[in-house]
């Protein structure tokens, strides 16, 4: 099992349209069949020292295996997806744990 979770921070202007549009987006990459589980959120109201709640949205994507991520990497969903919406990107931080 692979799991991809991706943070988004997008830039300070993009606006409540612009981030409809980049959450509905998101939510097409769970139509991929190499994706197992998927969740996409925003931060919790959790205020604990530990927590980090700056980011915009959360992904997290479970796949069999490292194949299953691969496949997904060149996925036409995933790579339309990158080419619409990197430039809203401020910062992505991607942890990959198996």
């Amino acid at each position: 099992m692979i799991a991809h979770h991706v943070l988004f921070w997008l830039k300070a202007d993009t606006t409540s349209a612009q981030k409809t549009a980049f959450r509905k987006s998101l939510e097409t990459l769970q139509n991929i069949d190499v994706v197992k589980t998927f969740h996409l959120g925003t931060p919790a109201d959790i205020s604990r020292a530990v927590v980090d709640t700056t980011y915009t949205f959360s992904l997290l994507l479970i796949f069999d295996d490292m194949a299953g991520h691969d496949e997904y990497q060149v996925h036409p969903l995933h790579k339309a997806f990158l080419d619409e919406f990197k430039v809203y990107f401020e910062r992505v931080v991607i942890y990959d744990a198996q």
